[in-house]
């Protein structure tokens, strides 16, 4: 980032984002990324999204400079802060490594690019300034597929106060052919476990990953062989809270808890990458065609 972020001592910091120019003069294809916070004591989690030339998402918003959705002054763009158009290109949380996805495989970074960094620092007692910083290996032939990450949310939680194994789930159905290839849940402090699952047609669930989540080593798990899925498959995600007492890390056992961006708050999220064809873009694949019509 160009400007480091500077962060308080005490308090909720609000989302912060910064743009940052590729300078991108032809496509590229990325192989191998990895974020790396300056202060990772202070990160959350951190979000590097790729901004295509086309889209329209943030661009009232200052080139090179850190700000929050707050100090937006479209109205438009405040509510649309947290939401993109845009590809991901990587998520940062505790415990991540570097993403290195196999010959033939790479993520998709279009000439003209920018990089959006989402940045959700927490406070601990000491300021601090942030400067997070991407590095990227280049494929070094256009590959035969595009990686794309995909995610599972549920914004409906409501976890009751006291609860000990509150169970949250969600489900979508993959519209066109991928291969599947890696799985990262996120939750907050109150999360227990997380689950994806392959719901089939006869009602049975095959289970693809099943953790006990740590909300401070979050980890992105591979496949040990890449998963060919049809259309059409219907994949789960299932989560579990623990908002009781005996939840060391719980803020506050006797709060009704919802989804929000803040660490108090909670999240439901289990993100994935697929691989489609390399000509094929993330909203082609949402496009779920039947007998050959749209």
């Amino acid at each position: 980032m160009p400007k480091p972020v500077q962060i308080p001592a005490r308090g909720e910091v609000e989302y912060t984002y910064e743009i940052v120019p590729t300078h991108f003069a032809e496509d590229k294809w990325v192989q191998m990324v990895e974020v790396r916070p300056s202060s990772p004591a202070h990160v959350h989690h951190g979000v590097v999204y790729i901004r295509p030339p086309d889209s329209a998402w943030l661009r009232h918003a200052p080139v090179g400079e850190p700000f929050t959705a707050s100090m937006l002054s479209d109205p438009e763009e405040r509510r649309q802060a947290h939401e993109t158009t845009s590809d991901l290109l990587l998520v940062y949380a505790p415990g991540s490594a570097p993403d290195r996805w196999a010959d033939g495989m790479a993520k998709f970074v279009p000439a003209g690019s920018d990089l959006v960094f989402q940045m959700h620092y927490t406070t601990n007692g000491e300021a601090a300034s942030d400067e997070t910083s991407v590095g990227l290996v280049f494929a070094k032939k256009t590959p035969k597929q595009r990686v794309v990450t995909l995610q599972l949310n549920n914004h409906a939680l409501m976890i009751p106060p006291g609860a000990e194994d509150f169970r949250v789930e969600v489900q979508g159905t993959l519209p066109n052919d991928a291969t599947l290839l890696s799985l990262f849940p996120h939750m907050h402090l109150r999360g227990k476990r997380f689950e994806y699952d392959i719901v089939h047609d006869d009602g049975s669930v095959e289970t693809l990953l099943r953790v006990n989540y740590h909300f401070h080593w979050q980890l992105s798990y591979k496949l040990a062989e890449p998963r060919e899925l049809k259309a059409g498959t219907k994949l789960r995600a299932v989560a579990w809270y623990d908002n009781s007492t005996n939840n060391p890390h719980n803020p506050d056992p006797e709060k009704w808890v919802t989804w929000g961006d803040q660490t108090s708050q909670e999240m439901m999220v289990g993100f994935f990458d697929v691989a489609i064809p390399a000509g094929m873009d993330k909203w082609q694949f949402f496009v779920r065609h039947d007998a050959g019509r749209p």
